[in-house]
């Protein structure tokens, strides 16, 4: 595994059948905002095969909890698993895998997919956020017009000032 790594995102899952599901959509939506579409289909199928190979192995008196990670590290999009008597799933002979066993007897498996010719970790850009307003703001309309006098004796009400002088 290489060490640097560009972006990273987890989730935390219980080991119930539904968490298959909740790391496809876990999957699709961190590459979205990768823009790595293009590996979307082959990073959900491993994925999801390894949490259900946990779920599968998951033993109902310790911790269900399992760790789904993807990494951007160096020319690789690590998908990185956390769970308690794990055992790796047979995956493609392309796959670089691997395991490190971790505190409290829980592994860490890792496959490394190789990201498109020409990008690498660094070539990703980060995740973009427009600001915008809450749908509930948005239905109040136009934030109204405040008056600073108003505000001043409010504030002298509440036993400070706008100047700062008590």
């Amino acid at each position: 595994m290489n060490a640097q790594t560009a972006q990273v995102d987890d989730i935390t899952l219980i080991a119930l059948p539904t968490a298959v599901n909740c790391a496809d959509m876990f999957v699709r939506f961190t590459l979205g905002e990768w823009r790595l579409r293009n590996l979307m289909d082959e990073t959900s199928n491993v994925a999801c095969a390894l949490v259900e190979a946990a779920i599968e192995c998951a033993d109902p008196n310790t911790s269900r909890l399992i760790t789904l990670r993807l990494r951007l590290s160096g020319e690789y999009l690590v998908i990185e698993l956390e769970a308690a008597r794990f055992t790796m799933p047979p995956t493609s002979p392309d796959l670089r895998t691997g395991e490190l066993p971790l505190g409290g007897g829980a592994k860490l498996i890792w496959c490394e997919l190789p990201l498109p010719t020409g990008v690498n970790a660094n070539a990703v850009p980060l995740p973009r956020r427009e600001p915008r307003r809450s749908p509930a703001a948005e239905a109040l309309g136009d934030e109204p017009d405040v008056d600073p006098e108003l505000i001043q004796r409010i504030l002298f009400g509440l036993g400070g000032s706008m100047g700062g002088n008590q």
